[in-house]
């Protein structure tokens, strides 16, 4: 008898009902009466409307062999019951085990030999052969039990057993694909999964005593067998897995028909990780400064001075905490780490529960999953959140490579929208629909319970309020994510660009306050006001903390950026303005591109400056991207796979040191005062006054008016220390001359002390209060606000 199960790419031809009750069913002889918990029973109805139950008795300790019993209850049949086994002429008699009793027989194995079905069929005296009541041999699996529905994926238990559950509505049916340590591209063994036995409702389960001697796994569902697609699929629920590698789809002529990419499960559970005391930070939310990065382009390039194996992994995030602690940021923004199509990008992910095996020294899945969680623990240590970016909504299986990876071969109408989206050719995921629902809420919980993350940012979010392609009023995943006891403690923020189209349109996204979303608007209107274009309304509500998207949740869901890793970089916003970038509202100073013109230098240098000042200053969270402290560029592509590696010798250059120090200096301003920079609630209306120049009446309406300062008096709070109180003044001037401001009447006794000129040299351009070069004039003092620049002060009481 073969010692592997047969998987036959049509539906199983299998006939046992699987019906296993938990105690022998009240008919059977002593010989089922001998069945345990570590048994499976079956009772099949035969063609003459009989019954014949089986079990299969795995022995004790000790004991290393499996009984197969057979018992035929008395149904008529003339004479003595004979079993004979399939591919063989041998007969074993059915004798009654007691006087009276049923017929039974028994048979014996080794264990050596398992997994393997026992097939037989029944005969009477007469010759009259008898069958299941679809006409089969009776066949059970021995080695093999049925199984649980739950949970999904593949779970071990501590003597060795195993149980994989994989959820296909669609399959009629699925085998299951071993493979040995030893590599190869056929499977070791396949054990074809009846559905009488191994299927409840839509989910296919299975159970092994051991998985030993096998290193790696995957499912075959047979729903494109017809196409030559029928390779072995990633259990979408694996937490280790293989690499991605290439194979090809070979039809009936030899010829290949589709390229493919394959990756299989691992066997074993990843190695248990000593999270000693680490602790989530627990920021609140107003307090968040984020830096956005790209785990492999951040410390990927030599300059980073880091290992080979360290470089662009995990591990060279955490090599370079000391610079996240110096720039003042508290979280980190990765984008996906998802394991990804490696052309398109991390924004298509292949598989949503294992970190990218190249993110790793030793670019495997165990290495990527023990590096990572030292990157979190890293973090955590100096008070540093970590926050993933992930992408739900759609995949890189199908498109025009028809890749079939996971979970599209598994069930692919299930978890996908069956007709698309009109003008996107990619796979998107139906994410409100209850099985891909759950999918996602189990892999963010897993990221979060076994990897401590603090956070995410959902991108392309306008998705994910649509069911079957039509938007909700009330997405149950969104709503599911808000409310979950896991889930809504950690960050959850809403970001609608799209790596589909590369779209980026704010929308109504709906929040029961818990929600934070990127502020596409403060973006695109800060950028327009610097280059002269945006009314100084616009301008005005994006301080304020975006009051015309965020009045019923606060500006501390505002998550305000100027650059993101999609568009133009910060310092090609000031140095690219051509036709084809009309829709990214640049201005390249005076010359396009790269320039020794040091007039335009200067002006590019204020912007930058102007561009980072009014982000640390409004109310809302402020996200820096990769390579904004260092003048990053991409030579003026918007293309995200233009991005490069960060060149980490630029920190060593005035420019850099001038920025960074200016975005450490706006992130200690904002903690100092707190009171102003980090609210849950907007300020009060009668706490802020606007002016133009000289206390006059701003302009609101009239688009040629570049010019506005805002007075913000700060309120007095018994909790605070009186030195972090006074009133700030600041003033933003995008006009190509400069405009004369009157600093307002303060309190009797106070002094206006300037923190901020952006169009002074370095290093007085900011100051800090204990420096010398701060600038202190009185309340009603003109001031010149340069061209092209902006300024704020800061009132302090005079000491006696």
């Amino acid at each position: 008898m073969s010692s592997s199960l047969p998987a036959p790419p049509a539906p199983p031809s299998s006939a046992w009902r699987g019906l296993t009750p938990r105690r022998p069913p009240p008919r059977c002889g002593p010989l089922l009466a001998r069945a345990s918990a570590r048994s499976c029973c079956y009772r099949f109805r035969t063609d003459d409307d009989g019954v014949v139950d089986v079990a299969v008795l795995a022995g004790k300790d000790g004991d290393a062999g499996y009984t197969v019993a057979v018992e035929a209850p008395a149904h008529g049949w003339r004479g003595g019951l004979v079993l004979r086994l399939a591919g063989s002429g041998e007969g074993v008699p059915l004798t009654p085990a007691a006087p009276g009793g049923a017929p039974a027989a028994e048979l014996s194995y080794e264990r050596a030999r398992a997994p393997f079905h026992v097939s037989f069929t029944l005969a009477d005296a007469m010759g009259a052969e008898i069958r299941t009541h679809r006409g089969t041999s009776f066949r059970v699996p021995v080695g093999v039990g049925r199984g649980c529905p739950s949970p999904l994926g593949l779970s071990l238990s501590k003597d060795g057993a195993a149980n994989f559950a994989v959820y296909s509505k669609s399959a009629k049916g699925m085998v299951l694909c071993l493979f040995g340590g030893g590599g190869g591209d056929e499977p070791a063994l396949e054990i074809e999964l009846d559905p009488y036995v191994h299927r409840t409702g839509d989910v296919w389960h299975v159970s092994m005593e051991s998985v030993e001697g096998y290193a790696s796994y995957g499912f075959r569902s047979g729903l494109f067998a017809m196409f030559g697609i029928d390779r072995p699929l990633l259990d979408p629920y694996a937490k280790v897995i293989g690499d991605f590698v290439p194979a090809d789809s070979v039809n009936e002529d030899g010829l290949v028909a589709v390229p493919a990419v394959r990756s299989l499960a691992s066997l074993k559970n990843a190695p248990s990780y000593d999270w000693g005391r680490d602790k989530h930070p627990c920021l609140p939310l107003e307090k968040l400064v984020v830096y956005r990065a790209n785990v492999a382009l951040f410390t990927k390039d030599r300059s980073s001075g880091l290992a080979d194996d360290v470089a662009g992994t995990f591990s060279g995030m955490a090599a370079k905490v000391k610079h996240f602690r110096h720039l003042g940021v508290n979280a980190v923004l990765l984008e996906p780490v998802f394991p990804f199509h490696q052309v398109k990008g991390p924004y298509f992910p292949y598989h949503f529960f294992s970190p990218m095996s190249l993110y790793s020294s030793e670019c495997s899945s165990v290495s990527a999953i023990m590096s990572m969680k030292d990157m979190v623990k890293t973090m955590h240590r100096n008070g540093i959140e970590v926050l993933l970016e992930v992408v739900f909504t759609h995949t890189a299986e199908g498109g025009a490579e028809c890749q079939m990876i996971s979970i599209r071969g598994i069930d692919g109408s299930s978890y996908y929208i069956s007709d698309g989206i009109a003008g996107c050719k990619a796979s998107v995921l139906n994410c409100n629909y209850p099985v891909t629902q759950k999918l996602i809420l189990d892999s963010l919980r897993h990221w979060v319970l076994d990897f401590h993350v603090d956070g995410f940012c959902f991108i392309n979010a306008p998705f994910l309020v649509r069911g079957g392609g039509e938007g909700l009023s009330r997405p149950p995943l969104i709503e599911a994510i808000a409310f979950d006891p896991v889930l809504s403690k950690t960050k959850i923020i809403a970001d609608p660009w799209s790596p589909l189209d590369i779209s980026n349109v704010q929308f109504p996204f709906p929040h029961w306050k818990r929600w934070a979303e990127m502020n596409t608007r403060f973006s695109m209107d800060v950028r327009k006001f610097l280059k002269g274009e945006a009314l100084v309304s616009d301008l005005a509500t994006r301080l304020c903390g975006s009051g015309d998207l965020f009045s019923s949740r606060g500006p501390a869901f505002s998550f305000n950026y100027v650059s993101r890793n999609s568009g133009l970089t910060l310092v090609d916003l000031v140095s690219f303005s051509s036709d084809e970038l009309g829709s990214e509202f640049s201005w390249n100073c005076g010359e396009e591109g790269p320039s020794e013109n040091n007039a335009v230098l200067h002006t590019r240098l204020r912007q930058i400056r102007n561009f980072l000042f009014i982000q640390f200053i409004s109310l809302g969270i402020p996200v820096l991207n990769m390579g904004d402290e260092c003048g990053h560029s991409a030579a003026g592509s918007t293309s995200y796979k233009d991005r490069g590696p960060l060149n980490w010798k630029a920190l060593k250059t005035t420019f850099v040191k001038e920025v960074a120090g200016f975005i450490s200096f706006l992130s200690a301003l904002r903690s100092q005062r707190a009171d102003i920079f980090q609210r849950r609630e907007f300020l009060k209306f009668e706490n802020i006054h606007w002016y133009g120049s000289d206390l006059s009446e701003p302009r609101w309406e009239d688009p040629t008016s570049n010019f506005l300062c805002m007075h913000i008096n700060a309120e007095l709070d018994e909790k605070l220390p009186d030195s972090t109180g006074g009133d700030l003044f600041s003033c933003f001037n995008s006009n190509e001359e400069s405009a004369s401001a009157t600093l307002p009447a303060i309190a009797e006794r106070s002094m206006w002390l300037r923190l901020v000129d952006t169009s002074l040299a370095f290093p007085g351009f900011f100051s800090r209060e204990f420096s010398p070069e701060i600038h202190q004039v009185l309340g009603f003092s003109s001031y010149q606000v340069k061209a092209h620049s902006c300024v704020l002060f800061e009132s302090k009481r005079v000491l006696s």
